[in-house]
């Protein structure tokens, strides 16, 4: 056995893992980032980079589909999936390699192996032991399925998803979450039959309902069909197709069935309740600074409970790495975190929802204004619908900024702002927005929160 010391020891190379590496050894700490597979994990190689790409090659399909209505002589000839796989794999492997070089560049040891946390602050790598001063959990989050539902043959996570080498003509999707619906928008805009089943009576189920009921209703106009509250019972499948029955008998049949029922947090035999740390379902335990209550052990990312979302743990990663320099980083709650689906329509917020700002405020400390896309320039020029929802404290400050329509997640940002500096709709309706941009839909939100609509009655 070969012990190895460093200042810190990372095990888990996705977002929050390799932020933290990167923060840290800009702040001259010397860094083992420990990975079994490649860095940047399931966000760059399995989730977010390759699931948007394909996202995009699907717009591009839609595109020329519809280009005689933007006076445009265009055909879609067919999907070539070869063509779609090469183009998908082409970026992550352009930002692996960058990721790579940055990773060099900054004197960080990469450890290739499955590592196990260990009393103390140590995590064993086959028979080596890296040994830290400070040690950050950031094993991430894998696939979840349900009781009964075994994965394979032609039931598939959106691992196995990416990895098809044909459209298929029908599927069935068993979640109306984030992966779900992105997944769905994808393969309908492919060519494919599109049915979702959710348990729960509405799409997306953390956003605000007036944003669900609204990616129902494009759903519905693109042909996308769904069941909604009634939960699943059973999938068979056979050489050729998989059946997937409900709880009140419905039957879909299909060619594939994707399970898209949320993620698990990566922990189970790694070591981690042996060395102390505590775990609630599979998270890992932490208070607000992310210290699991083994001393000078941390936890950032999917293992932690919350939002599962890369640049949550992106940002809890470099909140760590300054923690441990003393640099007494703020603390950024959850509900500052943006969320964006990016399904055709996009779905985007920050914030409280109405009804949680109801909850908290009362009917009658809250007032939520929706501004229809309906009345934006740039989005008629986009050929999108959709709305803006504002939700304000009665004569306070912006509680939660909600978004749906195309490319609305480029918005967002300004919504954490307004959100995060707990800005006053008076305060941002002298802002300027340029024009015709989507922008201004935003300011006609505010604006008319304000007391001073100017498109609106």
């Amino acid at each position: 056995m070969t012990d190895h010391t460093f200042d810190l020891v990372v095990l888990g190379g996705g977002s929050g893992g390799y932020a933290a590496a990167l923060r840290a050894a800009e702040l001259g700490k010397t860094v083992a980032l420990i990975e079994k597979d490649k860095v940047g994990g399931t966000c760059l190689h399995r989730g977010c980079i390759p699931t948007k790409a394909l996202l995009h090659a699907a717009e591009v399909a839609d595109t020329a589909r519809e280009a005689a209505a933007y006076g445009i002589r265009a055909t879609l000839e067919g999907i070539d999936v070869a063509g779609v796989r090469s183009y998908r794999e082409g970026i992550v492997a352009k930002k692996y390699k960058g990721l790579e070089g940055l990773v060099k560049a900054r004197g960080i040891t990469v450890v290739s192996g499955e590592g196990r946390l260990e009393s103390g602050t140590a995590v064993r790598v086959g028979d080596d032991l890296y040994r830290g001063a400070d040690v950050i959990l950031a094993t991430g989050s894998y696939s979840r399925t349900l009781p009964g539902l075994d994965i394979g043959g032609r039931i598939l996570t959106s691992e196995q998803a990416l990895e098809l080498d044909e459209i298929p003509s029908s599927v069935v999707i068993l979640g109306g979450g984030v992966i779900g619906v992105e997944f769905a928008s994808v393969w309908q805009s492919f060519g494919a039959e599109v049915t979702i089943v959710e348990a729960l009576d509405h799409f997306v189920p953390n956003e605000d309902v007036a944003l669900s009921k609204a990616l129902e209703r494009a759903y519905r106009r693109r042909g996308i069909q769904y069941s909604l509250g009634v939960r699943f019972q059973t999938a068979t499948q056979t050489a050729d197709a998989v059946t997937v029955t409900l709880e009140d008998g419905k039957t879909f049949t299909a060619d594939y069935l994707l399970v898209a029922v949320g993620r698990g947090p990566a922990t189970a035999g790694l070591g981690y309740e042996e060395a102390g740390v505590s775990l609630d379902r599979g998270f890992v335990v932490t208070d607000e600074r992310l210290r699991t209550g083994v001393p000078h052990v941390w936890a950032v990312g999917d293992i932690v409970p919350g939002l599962q979302l890369a640049h949550r743990g992106f940002q809890q990663g470099i909140f760590v790495a300054e923690e441990i320099a003393g640099l007494s980083p703020v603390v950024i709650p959850d509900v500052q975190i943006p969320k964006v689906t990016y399904s055709h329509p996009e779905v985007a917020s920050v914030g409280l929802t109405e009804a949680q700002a109801v909850e908290r405020l009362g009917a009658d400390g809250i007032v939520a204004y929706e501004y229809n896309l309906a009345g934006n320039g740039k989005s008629e020029i986009l050929g999108t619908s959709g709305i803006v929802k504002v939700v304000r404290e009665k004569d306070g400050p912006v509680l939660g900024v909600h978004l749906i329509g195309d490319r609305v997640g480029e918005l967002i940002t300004e919504g954490q702002l307004a959100v995060g500096w707990e800005a006053h709709p008076e305060d941002i309706a002298p802002f300027i927005h340029a024009h015709p941009t989507q922008s201004e839909a935003l300011g006609e939100a505010f604006l008319a929160l304000a007391g001073k609509p100017l498109h609106t009655l």
